[in-house]
């Protein structure tokens, strides 16, 4: 196990290099003494995640003519898109210009296409689609309310201009997806805190709704600041995203309680609590509670009903 203690990455069959079985390995890191970077990726469990990891990770398994590309390009820039079902997989993906070879290697997926070279970068080793880039891909191909999630973290973490975002998405021609993704760039919020309350407002808006503003702050009477996922100021409607991954706990259960009854009993806000099932269900409770404390009329059924097949409540 002392080959870890470097805490440089390595990768499935280095450990099995090192005389370690699959057993060992799924057990040194069910035991926490390393880490799954991504698929067939690991490192020591001491050393903390960070762009210059991921990397170091993504340059063991990438050829030099190989380019990460949508989730993996956005997770090397530090922002994790991947869908709730595959957060455990983080499958690396790449993109080689035709006519050159694929990688075969089976922790990760790889494609042939044209590649621009206005659209990669350079960074720590590794050949990476830019930022816009990225983003534009990840609004044409992912569904619809992750893509538009993703886009939300790209521009919140200010690695995309958003209207340069909207002028790319309405020039491209040709592209799978490109409807999507200029419907989308319209929408593009970085004031968006989490991925749940950018779904939760495309779910409001695909109803037809007026747009929500994101993150609105409140001043109460004691001059202290309280912030709304999304809210309808001019009528004083609040909507909040309940995420399992940060609502688990009583403690923050109860601070959202205080906080909400507060905003209702002392100033006069009228606050609709979302979840991940009344987001991705089939039953349309969320625009409707909304629509009825705004004055509105809902467009349904719902644009995206269900939850995918596979998709998991975790966010």
């Amino acid at each position: 196990m002392n080959m870890i203690n470097s805490g440089m990455p390595f990768v499935t069959s280095d450990a099995l290099d090192w005389g370690w079985t699959r057993k060992s390995l799924l057990d040194a890191e069910n035991q926490g003494l390393v880490r799954r970077i991504a698929r067939g990726l690991y490192v020591d469990a001491n050393r903390p995640d960070s762009r210059e990891l991921r990397l170091e990770a993504l340059r063991l398994v990438a050829p030099d003519h190989a380019v990460a590309c949508n989730e993996t390009a956005a997770w090397a820039w530090g922002i994790d898109a991947f869908k709730p079902s595959e957060q455990h997989l983080l499958t690396p993906s790449f993109v080689v210009q035709h006519g050159t070879s694929r990688i075969r290697r089976p922790e990760v997926r790889c494609r042939q296409a044209d590649i621009d070279l206005h659209d990669v970068d350079r960074v720590g080793g590794v050949w990476v689609t830019t930022p816009h880039r990225t983003t534009l891909d990840l609004l044409r191909t992912l569904y619809r309310p992750y893509a538009l999630s993703a886009a939300d973290a790209m521009v919140g973490a200010n690695l995309v201009n958003r209207e340069h975002l909207i002028r790319s998405a309405f020039d491209a021609k040709g592209f799978r997806g490109i409807i999507q993704a200029r419907e989308l760039s319209l929408i593009v919020d970085g004031g968006a805190d989490s991925p749940g309350e950018s779904w939760m407002r495309l779910r409001l808006v695909d109803a037809k709704l007026p747009r929500p503003v994101c993150q609105f702050e409140v001043v109460d009477d004691f001059g202290r600041l309280r912030v709304l996922d999304n809210a309808y100021p001019e009528v004083k409607v609040g909507v909040e995203f309940d995420g399992r991954q940060f609502h688990t706990d009583e403690a923050h259960r109860r601070h959202d309680e205080e906080r909400r009854e507060y905003l209702s009993r002392t100033l006069g806000w009228r606050i609709v609590v979302a979840t991940y099932e009344s987001v991705f269900g089939p039953v349309p409770t969320l625009e409707q509670e909304v629509a009825t404390l705004i004055g509105a009329n809902p467009q349904l059924p719902r644009l995206w009903g269900t939850l995918p097949e596979g998709h998991h409540s975790a966010a």
